[in-house]
């Protein structure tokens, strides 16, 4: 099958940041051809002018429509795309010029109907942006699942960089109405009709992420509140692992308790993790300032993702109310 690409792009009042992504395309290099297409779901702030600059050197659609969220978005992109094989990112993003080259090498060798690439931190970004980058994609805070190679068979594509197949997104019907959480709960579902997900580790981002401390508990807060959720949905996906952020929440106040009582030795564990955590980030970022910003990036990561998964599993597992009744945040209205 000869592959045609279309990028399907959903923003929402971040005209800058198209900007940015758009340029990054000027010197995608690869050997397919593809369009851009743009959804606009129901900004304030037109992308529109930003758009039209780049259509002589870009094959580009755009489209607007009213507020759905951005799981529908990506959804009413793809139905008005023209390609065979959709490429889906987030307004945040910007890509390296060999992307596509990655992506074509790896569908060429072992060819899925679904794919997800990792994300990374651009040397422009902010030391706030390196920190949480480094929080959300370190082994030792999120197990690397990322990136981790080893991820490859069970591997859930996120949607800031997912691939996806014109057959596989007919047959799926697409993202669900949730959010966050609709791109594992499609990957998901995309196993049980029998299609293959996988990671491909060369095909990264640099995903922007252009947040602050409250806005990024938020956000983690959520996918805390998700998690619990999906499990419901797709039992057979629950993992132990999933209770990692929460137990370690516990723990940690339970330690500082402790040492009031002259038991230090839970703390010193977690000062022995906190100490390891900063070498990591050391390493990866060669920055004592990025360094320490990432010790708090990931305190912030764990309680929020921790509170917000076990007040959701109280809800959800323990008194099984409706999660949509009592998380109606987490759910955009049907169209």
């Amino acid at each position: 099958m000869q592959l045609q690409f279309s990028f399907i792009i959903p923003v929402y009042n971040r005209p800058d940041e198209i900007q940015e992504l758009l340029q990054s395309f000027k010197t995608l290099q690869g050997n397919t051809p593809f369009e851009i297409v743009i959804v606009e779901d129901g900004s304030t702030i037109s992308s529109e002018k930003i758009v039209d600059a780049f259509r002589e050197k870009l094959d580009i659609s755009y489209f607007f429509k009213e507020n759905s969220g951005p799981g529908d978005s990506r959804n009413f992109g793809m139905q008005n795309a023209k390609g065979n094989y959709f490429i889906i990112l987030d307004s945040d993003c910007i890509l390296p010029e060999n992307y596509l080259i990655e992506v074509e090498k790896s569908l060429a060798e072992n060819y899925v109907d679904c794919f997800g690439g990792p994300d990374a931190a651009h040397n422009s970004f902010t030391s706030l942006q390196k920190a949480i980058n480094f929080s959300m994609t370190s082994f030792i805070t999120t197990g690397g699942i990322r990136g981790n190679k080893k991820s490859v068979d069970t591997f859930q594509p996120r949607s800031f960089n997912m691939g996806l197949s014109k057959e596989a997104f007919i047959a799926s019907k697409g993202f669900g109405r949730i959010h966050p959480g609709e791109d594992p709960d499609l990957s998901i579902r995309l196993w049980d009709l029998g299609y293959k997900t996988k990671l491909i580790p060369e095909a990264f981002v640099y995903h922007k992420r252009r947040i602050s401390w409250s806005k990024f508990y938020k956000q983690v807060h959520k996918f805390g509140l998700v998690r619990p959720i999906l499990n419901k949905w797709h039992p057979t996906t629950k993992k132990i692992t999933y209770w990692f952020p929460a137990v370690f929440c516990v723990g940690l106040i339970i330690s500082i308790l402790l040492t009031f009582l002259n038991f230090n030795w839970g703390l010193v564990g977690y000062m022995l993790y906190f100490v390891i955590a900063f070498i990591l980030a050391l390493v990866a970022t060669k920055s004592v300032v990025v360094s320490m910003l990432s010790l708090l990036a990931i305190v912030i990561q764990f309680f929020g993702y921790g509170y917000g998964f076990l007040k959701s599993t109280l809800v959800v597992s323990i008194f099984n109310k409706n999660p949509e009744m009592y998380f109606s945040e987490l759910f955009f209205k049907s169209k």
